[in-house]
Formats: structure tokens, sequence, C-alpha cells
């Protein structure tokens, strides 16, 4: 497979590349190893709104990554996904990327799009194997909330995925109780207060400081044993479903063996077009690291915006990058498939 640019993330930075390169006549391939497009927005919180993206005062991440996906249609580009960069070689000026399935793109530029690179979540340290009740009864995001309206939900953590979720389960009618080793938070200190709140008022249950013991259950969930920490009393709880939100074990995998100039788990590159220390390889997004940088979505459009003009340069040498503004340039109205009436 050959292709202008290949971008290694589909999260939003890397659907808004696509977008950028096929203003600008480029094809991009996207791997992930997720089974879906939208990195951790659509995987970790779909449910959680985003309110800094310009002009739209209001997005769910999941509704964000589908206006992504809506905005790059008129574009042809190829969406690998379950597979994994693992090697890259390079041969004149062309970079050759392999998977680990076995997958091999040529490539004139890759675009590391890759986030926080990728993550793991931090599990219970229990005795029994509680494998078998993971996906079903144990799970360490959530892709769909209703799936809980009106069941018995155990959420263990203090930050803010924790302290989200309780406000939003018991929304939809879930019966929570919210277990941390300690009796404060490391969430926004605004909905910490809404928790406490909904506590007082029993419409959901704060249990601190407590730390998980068991898991009672093989198919189901029986009951859950917990410590306090301080009294050192043992409680048990029932629960249909139980949340850990303990964190993630962030690692930048594959990434830490391609010899790129790194800055702890973050790509060096320049602000000039967001470009590492190896010539076609860019980083764009939260992955990359540079003086003043701020990891936010639309610092990574801004970065990839300017990252596509160099990859440009590099497909079509000696070529004018050509520049237009998609409100009055006809061959991108054309490219997008629009027409005024």
């Amino acid at each position: 497979m050959k292709t202008d640019i290949l971008v290694i993330g589909a999260g939003p930075v890397g659907l808004f590349t696509v977008f950028e390169a096929g203003i600008l006549g480029l094809k991009c391939t996207l791997i992930d190893n997720l089974d879906k497009p939208g990195g951790q927005c659509a995987e970790l919180y779909p449910d959680k709104p985003i309110f800094d993206i310009p002009g739209v005062p209001y997005q769910t991440a999941q509704e964000h990554v589908d206006a992504l996906l809506k905005q790059i249609e008129p574009f042809d580009y190829d969406l690998i996904l379950n597979e994994r960069v693992e090697s890259m070689s390079k041969k004149d000026d062309v970079w050759i990327v392999t998977t680990n399935k076995g997958s091999k793109v040529e490539t004139t530029n890759i675009f590391i799009a890759a986030g926080a690179g990728s993550f793991e979540p931090i599990k219970p340290n229990l005795e029994r194997d509680y494998s078998s009740l993971e996906g079903n009864k144990i799970f360490y995001a959530i892709k769909d909330k209703t799936l809980f309206k009106d069941k018995k939900v155990a959420i263990f953590g203090g930050g803010d995925s924790a302290l989200d979720w309780t406000v939003e389960l018991q929304k939809v009618g879930a019966e929570v109780s919210l277990v941390h080793r300690r009796d404060a938070f490391r969430g926004a200190p605004d909905t910490e207060i809404s928790v406490r709140k909904l506590n007082e008022e029993r419409k959901i249950e704060l249990l601190t400081p407590f730390i998980i013991k068991d898991i009672v259950g093989n198919e189901n969930i029986d009951s859950i044993k917990l410590f306090n920490t301080e009294t050192k009393e043992e409680l048990e709880i029932n629960a249909d479903y139980i949340l850990f939100f303990y964190g993630l074990n962030k690692k930048l995998g594959p990434i830490n063996d391609w010899n790129l100039e790194l800055s702890g788990n973050k790509i060096q590159v320049n602000t000039e077009n967001f470009e590492t220390d190896k010539e076609g390889i860019f980083a764009v997004g939260d992955i990359n690291t540079y003086p003043g940088k701020l990891n936010l979505i639309l610092s990574g459009f801004h970065e990839t915006t300017l990252a596509v003009q160099k990859a440009f340069n590099r497909v079509y040498p000696g070529e004018r990058v050509p520049f237009g503004y998609t409100t009055s340039s006809k061959k991108i109205h054309e490219k997008l498939g629009y027409s005024e009436k």
C-alpha cells in the first residue's frame, strides 16, 4: 500500500489531518490499534462534554468524532484498525512501515498522532482471578451508559472519571456506590461538591476510606468485600456492575524503538512544521512537546495544519503549496462537493 501521509493514530487530530491533506490533494492512510476511529475520545469518555472547540458551544466527545468523520467524507483515505505500527525503515526518501499483523505501507510522510501513546487501565491487585468478569460485569471505561440504567453500580477511584460517572450514572437511574481509599479526591472541586451533595441527599452512597479486598462470584458479582483503612472494619456490598477508574498506564510502546528525540514520554518537534529530528516524520497532538505546548485538541489541529504544508513539499518537491480559503476557493468547493445555490 502506498500513501502520501501515513497517520499513526485515528483520534481527532489524526482525523483532521485527513481533511487538511485532502484540501491539498494528498491521500492519507490511518492506522490505529483500537477497533474504531476516535482515539481516547471514543474509547474512554464518549459522553463527556467538550466546550473549547471554536464555534461549537457544546459537543460530547463522540459527537466531536462523528463530526470529524463527516467532515472528511469527501476525501479518499484508508483506515486500518486493530493494528499497531511495529517498525519503520527508510529507502531513499520513502518510509516503509510494518504493523504487528504484517501490513506494509510505503509513504513519504509519517504523522504520529498517537495522543498520549498506548494506554492500559490500572487494575486492582487482588489475589483471585476476576478476568472472567471483565467486559461483561467489570469495566474500565464506559461506552454506553444506558447499560447501567436502574442497576447497582460500584465505582472505584478518586479522579475525574470516578466523580464524573458517579454524577452521570445516577442521572440515568443507577444505584451508585462510590468507593475511594481516602476521603479526599483528585478530580474537579465542583464535581466533588456535587458528589458529596448527592451523598447527603442519599441519591448515591459514598464509601471512604475503603479499598477493595475481594470480588465474590464467577459469572456474576455475588458481592464485593471492602476494607476500611482507618477502622479496619470489613464491609460487604452488592453490585450488578463494577467500574474501576484507577487511571491509565501510559506507554510509548514501539515509539521508544524508533530513535526519535524524546523528552520524557513526549516527542520533541520544531514549531515551524512540527517535524521531529527525523526528516519526514512529524508528531502532532498530545504526543509531541515544544516550548509553550498545550495539550488541547485545538492545538493539535493547528499543528497538523502546518505539518501538512511541509508534507506537500516532500510529495511534490519544488511545487508551490496551493493555499486557498475554504470560504471562497472554487477548487476546494469542488473537492468538498459544495456548490453555491
